[in-house]
């Protein structure tokens, strides 16, 4: 098993960067396919972006992409998202997730209790 926990969410203006961190405590975290997802009030839990445990290659959704940075350091157990010109429709709680399976869309079994992130114009 992995546990989960998010940090770095905040209060940001439009046009302003932020980086969240997903820090994994327990065993074999390069064996982890790590995503983000968000959900914003009212909408469905959205996928972000996901890096696959096998090879490395970063997934983004089409919310994150050329805009959002997605870096992975095992032996740190960390997943690292820096998010770029930030909109206010990337107002949301962000989630941390992670599975075995090596691909990077489908079910996670393991998520973080997620970081709050607030775009104001």
């Amino acid at each position: 098993q992995v546990q989960l926990v998010e940090s770095g969410g905040g209060l940001v203006q439009t046009g302003g960067s932020l980086t969240l961190s997903c820090t994994a405590s327990g065993r074999h975290f390069q064996l982890y396919t790590i995503a983000w997802f968000r959900q914003a009030p009212g909408k469905e839990r959205e996928f972000v972006v996901g890096i696959p445990w096998t090879n490395g290659v970063i997934d983004y959704g089409d919310s994150a992409k050329g805009r959002f940075i997605l870096s992975r350091d095992n032996e740190k157990n960390t997943v690292a998202l820096q998010m770029n010109s930030l909109k206010v429709e990337d107002t949301a709680i962000y989630f941390c997730a992670a599975r075995t399976e090596s691909g990077t869309r489908g079910i996670y079994d393991y998520w973080g209790q997620g970081t709050q992130v607030t775009v104001s114009s």
